[in-house]
């Protein structure tokens, strides 16, 4: 039967369907900035900031270079640097802990829940206790879906938070969107991502009027007058290109959003015999950024459904704690069970909005035939 299911490959994501219906739309605004000539911030730049702020409810949106950039420029804006500690989670991309490195600090890690991926603020008063030197909080809200952000918040205190929300572009925590809650949000325009560039891109979120001024001198070198400069800073602009892009598909992302949450839906009707992503009630908006289920045999599953022709991915397949850049901070395996078990057993399906029910079945009836 399984051989019956695909009549073609079904590919973990396909951009192309994404870009064809607004491709005229596109390459409108691109050709229109070319025959401009401006590039480097400007006026597009600026649109789609505010209009990224108004989507995320938040007084400002600072771009950038990428989502990398993002959090290494929040740690600046807080003055967090070399002797500090970042607390975050071990079961998230590499940048999270990669950006904490590269601006002199430690990484503290506090281990996630098996159920939502994010952090297990459960763990989190203690952890805090345990390491006085932490001077910020980084949740990450993965796979399209926030952390708990109350609980978080109570436990920091006065210690501010920093919300990862690189892969949560519009997710919502009980009614209130990601990257509006902490003290700085950051985001990523990576190609894959719900709302992707046509290259790298980032953005910072914030309330905060000082810390929003801060940011935009960060990003370009810490000037805050031509030629003069406050902080060192970094060289991290989103281009105006990237910003042209990224207005045209601001405006259907919540379509694309729920094209994803429909085909969630999907896979829970079709789908049996595997572990399959339960949001919390405070998860009031999972965009689906990736659907991740969760199989003893994954590696057999995935090499398997490969063979048939559907694209998978693993998210993560080495937590952040025992990465061969860390090897220097003394973590072992063993100390963040859960995230090394997630390690060994998620494997991500095809979500992207323009997937089809036959798609969506085909892959759930093909995971079902496996088992």
């Amino acid at each position: 039967m399984a051989s019956q299911l695909t009549t073609r490959a079904i590919p973990l994501l396909d951009l192309r369907r994404q870009f064809d219906p607004i491709r005229d739309e596109v390459m409108r605004e691109v050709e229109r900035v070319i025959e401009s000539q401006r590039f480097i911030l400007g006026e597009d730049v600026e649109r789609f900031e505010r209009n990224f702020a108004a989507y995320c409810g938040t007084a400002d949106a600072i771009g950038c270079a990428s989502g990398t950039d993002a959090l290494e420029l929040a740690f600046l804006a807080l003055d967090i640097g070399p002797g500090d500690e970042v607390l975050t989670v071990p079961y998230s991309f590499f940048a999270t802990a990669g950006a904490i490195l590269s601006i002199g600090a430690k990484p503290v890690f506090v281990d996630v829940e098996p159920d939502t991926f994010n952090l297990d603020a459960a763990k989190l008063e203690a952890a805090i206790a345990a390491h006085p030197n932490v001077k910020a909080i980084l949740p990450v809200h993965l796979y399209g879906a926030c952390a708990d952000m109350d609980a978080i918040f109570a436990a920091a205190g006065s210690i501010p938070v920093i919300e990862d929300a690189a892969q949560s572009h519009g997710a919502e925590y009980k009614g209130r969107r990601a990257g509006s809650m902490g003290k700085i949000g950051c985001f990523s325009f990576f190609p894959t991502k719900n709302i992707g560039a046509f290259g790298d891109g980032g953005m910072l979120t914030t309330n905060d009027e000082s810390i929003a001024k801060k940011l935009r001198a960060l990003r370009v070198h810490g000037s805050i007058a031509k030629y003069i400069h406050q902080w060192p800073g970094k060289n991290s602009r989103l281009d105006a290109l990237q910003a042209a892009v990224l207005n045209v598909k601001l405006r259907y992302l919540d379509g694309w959003s729920e094209g994803r949450q429909h085909n969630a839906g999907l896979y829970r009707k079709y789908l049996s015999n595997v572990i399959l992503p339960s949001p919390a009630p405070y998860q009031t908006r999972h965009i689906y950024n990736q659907f991740v289920i969760r199989v003893r045999e994954r590696d057999k599953l995935r090499a398997w459904l490969a063979e048939q022709g559907v694209g998978t991915e693993i998210y993560y397949p080495c937590p952040l704690h025992l990465q061969p850049a860390l090897e220097g901070f003394g973590f072992k395996e063993g100390d963040f069970p859960v995230s090394e078990q997630l390690s060994k057993e998620t494997l991500a399906l095809p979500i992207f909005a323009e997937a089809t029910e036959e798609e969506i079945r085909a892959v759930s009836e093909l995971i079902v035939s496996f088992h």
